[in-house]
This record gives structure tokens, sequence and C-alpha cells, in this order.
């Protein structure tokens, strides 16, 4: 068989992902912060765009109050007007213009006001706020305190450099010895002292040894607890009280009472000393319900640069004679009104879907999670006339701020449970907050198992099976009812 090589052109129709379609993509799953720092990226790599700040205006008196001293100020602000008949003359020391600037910087100094060139230099207000002390700064502060060598301090430093946030210390005795240059005894010694340390219990090696310190540091020693801490521990998650009980040859009461000493020790000591601040999230959205009982939405844009074309450099694109300069400002405007209009873009598609939340789980937002109804993301996508992946896209790390609280858009899409009418008008955040609810007016002494709450469901019309149940309580993080009742 004869093999040729034939030439033919043929016409098709293709999506290209372009450059730009696909920055615009990108856009869409991009946190508010993500967004702000590509945008002031972008403000550094592309001249042709800044930033548009926003200059506060200050209100400016008519003629007549400008024309008024401090003095006036003064009586006006406590009810009193000067009389014509009192008018003092012009000459008079007490209607002359007072240099307030001097005033009170002479008073702030308490001393001669300082020169423009000899001003003192003052720490800036970031550096005046009141830090809290780390777990490290907490040990090494106590550390120096408690050992006299410096080679001691040195071991110390090593040891206390190896302890993580929640207090233990993880490295073992001879790799920290390779790392101070010492004996592995030397550093058993140090670790001694330091679990002498506050917080108690810090510097363990595990659980064990945690609650061991912790207990043989309280006031009154329960050699019982120390026993169960040390042979039981394992055995006290399952509830073995009569098999505790029956091997150490003591009452049950004995033994639940240490329990009760047991569960009142930190299993994380160290974590009493986080220094990690709190992060807040701030709502892409804002629901806002107006007079006439509807809901109105409202884009959140603080801490997003406003960026827009610089007239400098449009100008300059404009009377620019040179290729290569034209050639570039051309590409750096292209791209520049390309991120200008993929912003906006987004801006929209965030308003349209949480319009379409806003209108879809009305009930939600009037009556709360107990009428939250299953929504999935064709659903949205339907209302808005877009595709399913665009709303996914979009709903990733974004919040919105409702009447019942600041939710996360990925919230609102669930699934849903058949009810006994044949409607799948349940969601699952319904099922699992009645769960929760179940769970928390049971007996503790009898707490529910997983048949007995399918029965309760049933008759508060879900439909549910007992491994469906089962999966949820496990998402909710609740303990079996064997692990839930409580025996004292």
């Amino acid at each position: 068989m004869a093999m040729e090589m034939k030439l033919n052109l043929k016409m098709a129709q293709k999506l290209v992902m372009t450059p730009m379609l696909q920055q615009a993509i990108k856009l869409l799953p991009l946190a508010r912060l993500e967004l702000a720092q590509l945008v002031r990226q972008e403000l550094v790599d592309n001249p042709v765009l800044e930033e548009i700040i926003e200059e506060e205006s200050f209100l400016e008196g008519d003629e007549s109050d400008s024309e008024t001293t401090p003095e006036d100020n003064l009586l006006d602000s406590l009810g009193e007007t000067p009389i014509d008949g009192d008018k003092k003359e012009d000459n008079d020391p007490v209607e002359q213009e007072v240099d307030w600037e001097s005033f009170l910087q002479d008073n702030y100094e308490y001393g001669p006001s300082p020169t423009a060139e000899a001003a003192p230099e003052r720490p800036s207000i970031e550096a005046t706020y009141k830090k809290e002390p780390s777990l490290t700064d907490h040990l090494h502060w106590q550390l120096s305190l408690a050992v006299d060598t410096d080679e001691d301090k040195f071991i110390g430093a090593c040891i206390i450099g190896n302890i993580q946030n929640d207090g233990y210390c993880t490295a073992e005795p001879a790799e920290l010895a390779e790392i101070s240059n010492s004996t592995p005894e030397d550093v058993e010694r140090i670790m001694k002292i330091i679990q002498t340390f506050e917080p108690v219990g810090v510097c363990a090696r595990n659980l064990r040894e945690c609650l061991m310190i912790q207990a043989q540091a309280l006031p009154e020693r329960s050699r019982t607890l120390e026993t169960i801490i040390d042979k039981y521990l394992e055995k006290i998650d399952e509830r073995y009280y009569q098999k505790i009980s029956n091997e150490m040859k003591l009452p049950v009461e004995e033994i639940i009472e240490a329990v009760k000493a047991l569960r009142s020790l930190d299993p994380k000591p160290g974590y009493n000393f986080s220094s990690e601040g709190t992060d807040y999230v701030i709502p892409d959205l804002v629901v806002v319900k107006n007079e006439n009982g509807e809901y109105d939405v409202a884009l959140n844009d603080e801490g997003i640069p406003r960026i827009t074309i610089s007239p400098y450099y449009q100008t300059l694109l404009q009377s620019s004679k040179e290729s290569q300069t034209k050639e570039y400002l051309e590409n750096k405007y292209r791209s520049a009104m390309w991120l200008i209009k993929s912003i906006d873009q987004r801006r929209q598609t965030i308003y349209k879907v949480g319009k379409s939340i806003v209108k879809l789980q009305k009930e939600f937002l009037d009556e709360g999670l107990a009428h939250l109804r299953p929504m999935v993301l064709r659903d949205v996508a339907q209302d808005i006339e877009m595709h399913e992946s665009t709303v996914s896209r979009i709903t990733t790390n974004k919040y919105i701020d409702t009447p019942q609280g600041i939710f996360e858009l990925k919230f609102f899409f669930h699934s849903g449970i058949k009810s006994y009418t044949g409607d799948n008008n349940l969601s699952s955040i319904r099922v699992k907050t009645m769960i929760k609810e179940i769970i928390q007016e049971e007996d503790d002494k009898k707490p529910y198992t997983d048949d007995e709450m399918v029965e309760i469901l049933m008759k508060k019309n879900a439909k549910i099976a007992r491994r469906t149940v089962t999966k949820y309580r496990k998402e909710l993080n609740i303990p079996a009812a064997s692990k839930r009742k409580k025996f004292y």
C-alpha cells in the first residue's frame, strides 16, 4: 500500500482559551485578600494602571464663620454669646488670635518647644501596642530564673525551641543532645526542670506524661488518679469503669471521682499562651432588609484597591511616535483594560449569585436554619443563566452577611432529604440541626442511640436511614451513645 502526504484546508469553530480569558477565569475563585494582593502587584508591574485614592473632603465654613475667633467658639460651646456693649477693643490682648499649635505643643512636651531640626523621634503607634507574651518567651523568662550556668541555659534554649504550640516536645533526648553538644543525661535533667514551669504540663513528650505532670502538681495528690493515668488511660475513653474498679480493687465511685479530676486537666497546656491573632471574616456581600420587607444585596469592596487608566500614559500613548514605545504602551493598555473589565465582571457575577441565593432562601433569612431549603449549583445557574462551573468558582472563599449571621456562599448548596410527603423539602443542614437539638434535649444518663434518633426524626417528617444519621452525627463531631453516657 503506497503512502502519500497531502495538505488540506479545513474550517472549524473552536473555543480557544486565550491568556486574557484564563486570567478572567482565575479571578473568579480568588478571595478578597488574594484579589487585593493581585491588584497591588499589577499596580507595580503595569505603569498604565493607577489607584484611585479617595481624598477626604473637609467642609469649609462661610466667611462669617472664618472670621470667628477661638474665644467665640468657646463661648458658643458654653452656650454664652458676647453682648454688643461688652465687646473688647481691637487692641485687647484677649481678642488676639491664639497660636493653639504652639500652645498644645508646649503643654505636650512640658518644656521648651523643640525646633524642626531637633524634634524628638517618637515610636510608631504600632510599637506602643501591648503584645501578649508567647509560650516561648514565657518559658525563656522562667529558664533564666531557674538555671545559673550558660551551658544549662543553652541546653534549655534548645529544648524550648523544639516545643510545639500545644506545649509538647516531640524531639528525642539524643537528638537534643546532638544539637546542644551535650549528653542525653543533661538534656533529661534540664527537661525535668522545664516540666516544672508554667503552664503545668509543658515539655511533655506524650499525653500520658502531660497528664501525669499535672496530676502530680495538684494540691492534693491522688494515687488513684495517677494509677489510672499510668495504666488505664486507654480504657477511660471506652468507659470501662467497672473493669478498672475490679482490677484496682476499688469502689466504682472512687474511680468515677478520679475520672472527674482527670477531665479537669488540660491536654494541650501550650494553647493558653498562643500568640496567634484572631482572623476576622470580611463579607463580600451584605444583605439588608428594606422598608418594604424585601431583602437588598450590596457589594462590599472594602480593602480592594480601585484602579483606573493613568491619564498621563493614555496621553503618552496617543502622542508617542516611536514604534517600540507605542507597542509597549499598547500591550500594557490592553492588559490594564482587560484586568479592569475582569474585575468588574467578577463583581457583577458575585452580585447576581448573591441576589439569586437571597431570592431562593427568603424563608431562611426570615426564620433561620430550621427553614433552610435544599439547593444545588444548578438552581442558581439556571436562575442567573450561567454555567454551573462559573457559579462554583464564584462561590469559593466568598462570604455573605445575612440577618442570620455570616455564612460562606458554599454553605447554601447541599443535598435534600426526602420527607414522608414525597418532596425533598428538608435540607441536610436542617436535619443536622434537628439531630443537635435532639441530643441537647436527651437524658445524659440514657442518651439516644442512632436507631432511636431515626424514630424521633420520623415523627418530624424526616425520612432518613440509620447510616445517614450516623454519618451526620460524625460530621457534627458527636460521639456515639455509649460515649455520651454520663455515670455521674
